[in-house]
């Protein structure tokens, strides 16, 4: 009997807090339980939260699988590129000086392994090449695919077997990018 004398903000603090936005938008929203309801007034926006949430998070989470693919793949050079960056940083060059020189390590290391493999015409060194960048790579990914099936697979028998899967689609993906531009011959001129 006394909520009928209450002022609608104390009205809108008893009922349920996801109703307490839509009632300061429409004040007429009844609070309690039994008798009519009102059929104009609805709360749509309450969905709208959560699937963009799941929206947002599916995206991240694709992102995240992306950067890391791409990081194992690149494998080498981001090793490369880390150590030159600590020899500077520890050397004094600073934050910024240590990204500079660790950024031009990777990829003076990621240009000289691509141009080193396609002026080669010898299939052993370019073999070497290969090797020298599929294996680190490979390395990373089953270490990255192990340790992300950790999250979801029980078996340790399963998880070995999903990390040696990614092993042989990352290292064959580093080693597929290699000899891509290997078979690409010179351009041919017309006429």
């Amino acid at each position: 009997m006394s909520a009928v004398f209450l002022s609608p903000t104390i009205k809108a603090e008893l009922c349920a807090p996801q109703l307490r936005l839509v009632q300061t938008l429409y004040p007429k929203l009844r609070c309690g339980g039994g008798g009519r309801r009102d059929l104009q007034t609805h709360a749509n926006g309450a969905a709208t939260m959560p699937a963009l949430g799941l929206v947002l998070n599916a995206l991240g989470i694709g992102l995240f699988c992306w950067a890391m693919f791409v990081l194992a793949v690149h494998a080498l050079p981001f090793f490369v590129a880390l150590i030159c960056g600590m020899i500077a940083f520890h050397g004094g060059a600073g934050v910024i000086g240590a990204l500079l020189v660790g950024s031009v390590a990777g990829a003076l290391t990621l240009a000289a392994g691509e141009v080193a493999f396609a002026v080669t015409r010898s299939l052993a060194l370019r073999l070497v090449i290969a090797t020298i960048f599929a294996v680190p790579a490979a390395i990373a990914g089953y270490n990255v695919v192990f340790a992300l099936s950790q999250i979801a697979v029980p078996s340790l028998a399963w998880r070995e077997a999903f990390a040696c899967l990614g092993a042989f689609c990352i290292g064959g993906t580093r080693w597929t990018r290699l000899t891509v531009l290997a078979r690409r011959g010179p351009p041919v001129r017309a006429g």
